[in-house]
């Protein structure tokens, strides 16, 4: 067996991850310890990885829940959350008797420590260079899970500032990403969670654990002669004369064909203990190689074993020996399933029998011993195989882990062995660990580089900012991108066609014609409901007094009877409930699907958001087809559920986060505008074209059906050719960083007694605890930083906070009040009130593709030009950096023209001057796409969907509050003075305006990713600024 070992890998400081607050605080108070442990000698912890089995019969439930839940060895897909716990609870009853009738629980903890321990003491004495050796067990579904020891090994003197050295020793022989890799997969994670952000002291030793990995040993001459002398032992029980003819059947754990067609090296490496046992036994012995406990209907690696012994002894072959070649102990496997369901189910115990397992085997303990000694005295991280990832990988968690443990070395004592191999000879007795190794010597350049393995594409832009790294990772701080023009997250894209790398340009084809179905159905809807709330109204009339005589209403038709005070109150006071109904239900799930977004991508809450609106227009279009069997109140019912999905509030800040993902700070402005312009476009053709609709057809079901075509086609391609802006990396990050702050919170309550018995009573138990401790507010935090040279930013966040909700607010709730305004005074009709929406938003539209790209041009890009061929040699890297002077000015000139506007329709009282001064507010259109990219700029790329959920929810807000003011106000004033809503307008903008000029630019809450400004040597002052340097905020630029 030749073990080749890679070149020196580079230093690599481990990346942080944020601290929680609690956690800062109690740093405060208690200084770190120093390093006091020289991760090259001792103590070293050894740590043993396994499955693990529950102990008693009441652990099988929580066993059997992660052992599901776990994606790495029963894979479910996007299923895994709802199937894991059916599947589980379903099995826990079954897996209850099984482990009873082994005695009440699985003996693997026991010969887990056992081994452990008798192995530290072997190596106290062959290793006294790394004495002495703390043993200690990580079990993946049991206890002592991994979380619980690595806090174990936290309070024992490791870590936490102090370092030390640390093996995970896999008690898997051959590795697969089932097993080996999914417990390395929950050591990082738990190591990334509780010692995660350490950053380097003076001498350059950052006081974390040092880890590295014995991952796998399936030839191991120990190990070999382990099973040999097992299987040599019970083949003696055969009668002499039969003995060369027992049929072995080396048994091993199962794996589904999806991850072996992965690329998982796992048979091979269970046929290569194979091979080396029976070479080791003189291939006297017939065998054959057979696999066991397959779960479920999907396809599994075969035959089973099972099936493999009832057919041989279906062909006359009953002297068969099954040898456990997969397994280091007893546990269920072989204690039930082997000797209960294969061996006592065949009705020949005397015949079939099976080998011991290794337990407490000294050949095997020290076999063990001497693997751990060579792999301390080599000072090799893992092994090559490790660094290389399967063909068919998918996971982002294996690859970070990968390049987590290829990349951990430590910076002082231990050295990669550069070109050279370790060797085994075929002779080995377990007593001397030196004994059967040899070192040769190799041409260095014939060793791959570990780092080089780890994924599928090279990481050439990758920083020490982006994520847990592999050596060879450049060194500069750019997060954002290595290359002119990137924008953060660009790098996990490289190499892709163009058509999986997202772009702002995918999102306008759907949104554009998404926008033209609901820019018209504007008119029509408001419309619709004058016409349904009229004829409910006239109806009453009727019924109350038959002499009441009324020209019938005719929806879709020219219906000036209905254009009468009383009417248009109740139409002002429905669609104020409607808002407020809708208003109401996105307050509370746009943030959430904000944040959703951030750890499970914006494409799929984007398809979320336009559910709702399928399920709205449904009812709209019943409503309207049958008035007298479904009435007008059941548009609520569609409000509701459009609510319920987060309505136009989640989709827009869902679109503006794709948006931010994927554009350069420097663009962001002019793509948010153009997303602004598919939405006047929209709204400048849809009406027109639906009035020439309506006119033509005298009906509005069609342009409903329109609509709804449209949000399916939508969602269409949403799902099918859009491809996400967050990659499953920056997800995965992002998951994490949350699962930190939910623990952070504390466990929720357990239930008990009757309640647990309840189906899917612990699912409920946490929602209702989650709705008890939750703040609908939270979402807000985020606008009041605290700490050092906050005041700034957090002003800046409060006023363009309110700006934008003033803006969006004016937006949304005066359009149907200005619409009414004009039909009432100048007794416009359906075709004319969509002529002049129509006009307005084209205005719009050109401002926005055509005057902001030419301001964008003449004050960023220009300058930016002038500045690289001045200095061709400075590379001009793009952060979020808040929002500069161009911006600011950009909000002003757009506020300046909505005062104006709005103050002239005070004013006019003529269709053309009302026409003119809508031309004039069409200029504020720069506003609200500069104010969306502003704010996306004050925060790193990892908060902007948090921001804009912060934002999403003050704009549900403002569609409760806006229309109370707006339509209530028409509906008072409307016979007295109907202008008195451009009054309040006009003051609310004029309010936005005095705000801008408390704007500071260059102002920006620091990514706590970015390295942290050099630190004093004084001990407290490092602990001081350690435990506050992820809420550290750049103040303006000087």
């Amino acid at each position: 067996m030749v073990l080749r070992l890679p070149a020196a890998i580079r230093p690599l400081r481990p990346l942080g991850i944020a601290r929680s607050s609690a956690q800062q605080a109690r740093w405060l108070a208690t200084p770190v310890h120093p390093v006091t442990q020289d991760s090259s000698r001792g103590p070293t912890a050894m740590v043993f990885l396994n499955m693990g089995g529950p102990s008693t019969v009441d652990e099988v439930g929580d066993f059997l829940s992660r052992l599901f839940a776990d994606g790495d060895l029963i894979p479910l897909g996007r299923l895994q959350g709802y199937l894991g716990p059916l599947i589980s609870k379903r099995r826990t009853p079954k897996i209850q008797k099984q482990y009873a009738a082994i005695g009440g629980g699985s003996p693997i903890r026991k010969w887990s420590e056992y081994q452990c321990a008798e192995m530290c003491k072997i190596l106290d004495k062959i290793s006294p260079e790394t004495a002495p050796h703390k043993p200690y067990v990580a079990f993946r579904y049991a206890n002592p899970l991994t979380e619980e020891t690595y806090r174990q090994m936290l309070a024992d003197g490791f870590g936490n500032g102090r370092g030390g050295r640390a093996v995970a020793f896999t008690q898997y022989p051959q590795y697969s990403c089932s097993t080996t890799g999914s417990s390395l997969n929950e050591l990082w994670k738990w190591r990334q969670r509780l010692e995660g952000k350490a950053g380097p002291l003076e001498d350059g030793v950052d006081g974390t654990i040092k880890w590295s990995v014995i991952d796998r040993w399936p030839a191991h001459p120990g190990l070999v002669e382990a099973f040999a002398q097992n299987i040599e032992a019970k083949l003696a029980e055969y009668p002499e004369e039969r003995r060369d003819k027992v049929v072995l059947l080396f048994s091993a754990h199962s794996l589904p064909m999806t991850v072996v067609n992965r690329g998982d090296p796992y048979p091979a490496e269970v046929a290569a203990t194979v091979h080396a046992v029976m070479k080791r036994l003189n291939f006297v012995n017939p065998w054959r190689l057979c696999w066991q406990s397959q779960v479920g209907p999907q396809p599994w690696l075969g035959p089973q074993t099972s099936d493999t012994v009832e057919s041989y002894i279906a062909k006359g072959l009953k002297d068969l020996l099954l040898i456990p070649i997969a397994f280091t102990s007893d546990h269920i496997e072989t204690l039930y399933e082997l000797d209960e369901e294969v061996i006592g189910g065949s009705g020949h115990a005397d015949s079939v029998k099976r080998v011991e397992s290794l337990n407490g085997s000294p050949v095997f303990i020290n076999a063990l011993a001497d693997l751990a000694k060579s792999h301390l005295a080599s000072g090799i991280t893992c092994s090559t195989q490790m660094g290389l990832r399967c063909p068919g990988c998918k996971s982002d968690r294996c690859a970070e882990s990968k390049k987590f443990f290829a990349g951990q070395r430590s910076q002082t004592g231990l050295c990669v062995i550069a070109g050279s191999t370790m060797t085994s000879t075929n002779e080995w007795d377990g007593s001397d660990s030196s004994r059967g190794w040899t070192t040769g010597e190799e041409d260095s350049s014939s060793v791959l580089h570990r780092s080089e393995l780890l994924s599928d594409r090279t990481d050439e832009h990758i920083t020490e900012n982006s994520g847990l790294l592999g050596a060879g990772a450049k060194a500069s701080g750019d997060s954002h991108g290595a290359r002119d023009g990137s924008w953060a997250g660009a790098a996990d894209f490289e190499g892709l066609p163009w058509w999986k790398r997202p772009t702002v340009w995918f999102l306008l084809a759907p949104y554009a014609l998404f926008t033209l179905a609901f820019g018209g159905a504007v008119v029509p809807r408001l419309n619709l409901i004058i016409d349904l709330i009229c004829k409910h109204y006239f109806a009453d009339r009727s019924a109350a007094d038959p002499d009441f005589a009324f020209t019938p209403v005719i929806p879709g038709g020219n219906n000036r009877q209905c254009f009468i005070p009383e009417v248009q109150k109740q139409v002002a006071t429905f669609s104020l409930v409607l808002n407020v109904l809708t208003g109401t239900l996105s307050s509370l799930t746009a943030p959430k699907l904000g944040s959703l977004s951030d750890r499970y991508g914006r494409k799929r809450m984007m398809i979320v958001c336009s559910v709702g609106g399928i399920l709205a227009e449904i009812i709209t279009i019943l409503a309207a087809k049958y008035p007298e069997t479904v009435p007008y109140q059941f548009l609520l019912l569609g409000a509701f559920f459009d609510g319920l999905t987060g309505s136009f509030t989640a989709g827009s800040v869902l679109s503006h986060a794709y948006t931010s993902d994927c554009t350069p700070p420097s663009q962001r402005g002019v793509a948010i505008g153009y997303l602004h312009s598919c939405l006047f476009t929209g709204l400048a053709f849809g009406p027109l074209i639906a009035g020439y609709l309506v006119e033509w057809t005298g009906s509005l079901l069609s342009i409903f059906y329109i609509l709804l075509g449209c949000h399916l086609f939508f969602v269409c391609f949403m799902g099918f050719i859009t491809p996400e802006s967050l990659s499953r990396k920056q997800q995965l990050l992002a998951r994490e960083k949350y699962a930190r702050e939910r623990e952070a919170l504390g466990p929720a309550p357990e239930c008990a007694g009757l309640m647990s018995r309840i189906p899917f009573a612990k699912q409920l138990s946490r929602l209702f605890h989650k709705l008890r401790t939750s703040n609908p507010l939270a979402p807000l935090d985020i606008l009041f930083p605290t700490g050092p040279g906050a005041t700034v930013l957090r002003r800046n966040f409060l006023v363009l906070a309110f700006i934008d909700v003033v803006v969006l607010a004016a937006a949304m709730s005066s359009g149907t009040v200005v619409v009414m305004y004009v039909e009432y005074i100048f007794e416009w009709g359906n075709f004319e009130s969509s002529r002049f929406i129509s006009m307005v938003s084209m205005v719009r539209v050109v401002i926005l593709l055509a005057i902001l790209p030419l301001i964008n041009y003449i004050f960023r890009t220009r300058p930016a030009a002038r500045r690289r061929r001045e200095e061709p040699s400075v590379t001009v890297v793009e952060k979020n950096r808040g929002a500069d002077e161009v911006d600011i000015w950009i909000l002003r000139a757009a506020l300046v023209s909505d005062v104006a506007g709005v103050v002239g329709y005070i004013l006019a009282r003529s269709g053309p001057v009302f026409v003119a001064c809508a031309v004039v507010t069409a200029f504020g259109g720069m506003g609200s796409a500069t104010i969306q990219a502003a704010v996306s700029k004050h925060v790193p790329p990892a908060r902007v969907g948090q921001m804009l959920g912060a934002i999403g929810l003050l704009h549900s807000f403002a569609r409760i509050i806006a229309p109370i003011m707006f339509n209530q106000l028409y509906a008072v004033t409307v016979e007295s003075f109907p202008q008195a809503i451009f009054v309040l307008l006009a003051s609310v903008y004029g309010l936005a305006l005095a705000a801008s000029f408390l704007l500071k630019p260059h102002v920006y809450m620091r990514d706590e990713d970015e390295p942290a400004p050099p630190r004093s040597s004084s001990s407290s002052d490092r602990v001081r600024q350690d435990a506050m340097e992820d809420e550290e905020l750049l103040l303006p630029r000087v």
